[in-house]
């Protein structure tokens, strides 16, 4: 596959550009392929009237009447808020405090335990984009039942997740260049080749971002000007004031600014998509803690690089990267509806066992719902603990009051008990 690129032209080509800007065929295809927003690489493959080249221009023309600017050191980025990008944003807006709120709100006892599945979630798929090569099941496995990493790509699902866990912790701060320092020593710690890289800008201009072929799709800023570079980003982070940037907009802008400043020898990926959280969560859009953006973009990752691609090929017009990550958080605020729509059909299941069995909790009814659905798998304690975020003592009473009704067998493992499944009472 050959790089993304835009056509050259010269002033003839906008003035026989402009002899077809009456012609209804060739103008209803300018506007059809704006709304979509179509690259050159895409447009030139379509069964157009003219030369593809001459509605490249006249599209070109009128991308330009509502078009707006960033400004970033002396990068000029640019965008256009398309009918499709409003209607997501409307759609975000109305979720975090409708529908999806208030769905959440009818699950009381699922809210914490969804949260750590989501953070789980982001991590591993944070990591997978990265080159990770574990299983979700097996990833979850090991940070629910808080297993020490045995590999590389363990340990950097473990310190996606610890980061996570700690930009929730950290979302009401400003942004600084020792909270990125920080978020990138969490996210590598133990996966670099040189340690003194955790947490450290990079003091070379060796880095280049590769295709699979070897091409080289991104030479980033000299290392001289990372610093600046950083405590300008940091800047347009913290500051309202002036331009009215739609939050969600600009948290995808900050997405695209660590990947294009490049601040690391390695680890730029997933410092930025964390960023892009950390920035959700400041601006109140707590949906975020609830979603895995990343396994959307994992499941489109190369859609997800071509639009980075095409943004920079096409005069960085950051339109195409907005569109793909609107789309990514659309994905993840669906998968959220999905889980209520689901969460509440097993709720009912739950109330159901309830009903027909004496002194057991939500919670328990929970476990055994569970084990239900997955009767071969061993459980323990810590799972619990991690699960439903309660004490050790709580999760520990549960199953053993399990074991005594009848509904698991204990077994000893270790220093560790584990509970098999043994089925529903008559």
């Amino acid at each position: 596959m050959n790089l993304p690129h835009t056509p050259e032209y010269s002033p003839a080509d906008v003035k026989k550009a402009w002899e077809y800007a009456d012609t209804g065929d060739v103008i209803d295809a300018v506007f059809k392929y704006n709304q979509k927003y179509l690259h050159w690489d895409e447009l030139k493959r379509r069964d157009l009237p003219v030369d593809p080249l001459y509605v490249w221009i006249l599209m070109k023309t009128f991308r330009k009447k509502d078009m707006k600017y960033v400004m970033f050191d002396d990068l000029q980025l640019k965008y256009n808020l398309l009918d499709a990008f409003l209607e997501k944003l409307h759609c975000l807006d109305k979720s975090a405090a409708g529908s999806i709120s208030s769905g959440l709100d009818s699950l009381p006892h699922d809210r914490d335990q969804f949260i750590i599945n989501s953070l789980m979630e982001e991590a591993i798929a944070s990591s997978q984009i990265e080159g990770a090569a574990v299983t979700r099941t097996i990833a979850k496995k090991m940070l629910r039942e808080r297993r020490k990493p045995a590999t590389k790509d363990e340990r950097m699902i473990l310190n996606n997740y610890i980061t996570m866990k700690r930009i929730t912790q950290v979302k009401d701060e400003d942004l600084t260049p020792e909270l990125i320092l920080e978020i990138h020593k969490t996210i590598t710690r133990d996966t670099l080749e040189d340690p003194n890289d955790e947490g450290r800008f990079r003091d070379n201009n060796e880095i280049r971002v590769f295709d699979m072929r070897g091409n080289v799709l991104h030479t980033p800023p000299d290392f001289a000007s990372i610093e600046g570079l950083i405590e300008e980003l940091c800047a347009f982070a913290n500051n309202d004031e002036g331009q009215f940037i739609h939050p969600v907009i600009k948290g995808i802008i900050l997405h695209f600014l660590i990947g294009y400043v490049h601040p690391f020898n390695d680890g730029n990926g997933r410092t930025a998509r964390s960023i892009l959280y950390w920035y959700m969560l400041r601006k109140d859009y707590w949906l975020f803690e609830y979603m895995a953006v990343s396994r959307a973009i994992k499941d489109t990752k190369g859609q997800y690089k071509l639009a980075y691609q095409y943004t920079e090929s096409d005069e960085n017009d950051l339109t195409y990267f907005i569109r793909y990550n609107l789309t990514a958080v659309k994905t993840a605020v669906d998968n959220i509806q999905k889980y209520i729509e689901k969460k509440q059909r097993e709720s009912r299941q739950a109330l159901n066992i309830l009903q027909k069995s004496e002194g057991l909790s939500l919670r328990q009814a929970e476990i055994i719902k569970f084990l239900i659905k997955h009767p071969g798998k061993p459980i323990t304690i810590k799972e619990i603990v991690e699960t439903y975020r309660v004490a050790y003592g709580t999760a520990r009473n549960d199953l053993f009051h399990l074991e005594k009704l009848g509904y698991l067998a204990k077994q000893k493992s270790g220093k560790e008990y584990i509970f098999i499944f043994r089925g529903l009472r008559e």
